[in-house]
């Protein structure tokens, strides 16, 4: 039953069905690929995106404006980010230090904390400081070991900072 005729038939038969293969695999990509070459394509239409234009710059609110407009329910909204890694009871370390009392204390003052030495220790956490620290923990104190990447809107920070300072109160 197996003889040199049925070799070659399946053999045949296989070389067959690869040359119809590479057979449609040339005519799909001549279908498909008109041009050239690469980069010798000219799109159907564009779509305005408008980055050509010139962007408006945004008006700079004043931080102290929106921390005196902030909202202490809001911020406690936002220190949902934080509770993962901070605790608001005095005293109650997690992986970040505990934050009562945040606002008005010396930078890396918490007892029983381990900081990671980044941190400029003769300053305190005014508004300000925890702002620009908020906005990028990385740049503010380059080599914390935060690894929050910040919050962007200045609206949460302030609302944030609000909160803390309700806390100790």
């Amino acid at each position: 039953m197996l003889d040199t005729m049925t070799f070659t038939k399946v053999l045949g038969g296989v070389c067959g069905s690869l040359l119809v293969f590479l057979l449609g695999k040339w005519a799909a990509e001549s279908l498909y690929h008109v041009g050239g070459g690469h980069g010798d394509e000219v799109a159907a239409y564009v779509i305005e995106t408008g980055e050509s234009e010139a962007a408006e710059p945004e008006e700079e609110v004043d931080f102290a404006t929106l921390l005196a407009s902030a909202d202490a329910g809001a911020g406690e909204k936002v220190f949902g980010k934080c509770r993962a890694c901070h605790k608001v009871e005095a005293g109650a370390n997690a992986t970040g230090p505990y934050l009562h009392g945040v606002v008005g204390r010396q930078i890396g003052a918490v007892d029983g904390f381990n900081y990671s030495g980044a941190l400029p220790e003769s300053e305190a956490w005014t508004p300000e400081n925890l702002n620009a620290f908020l906005e990028n923990p990385k740049g503010w104190a380059p080599g914390t070991s935060m690894a929050f990447n910040g919050l962007a809107k200045p609206e949460d920070r302030a609302n944030l900072i609000v909160y803390l300072d309700a806390l100790d109160g």
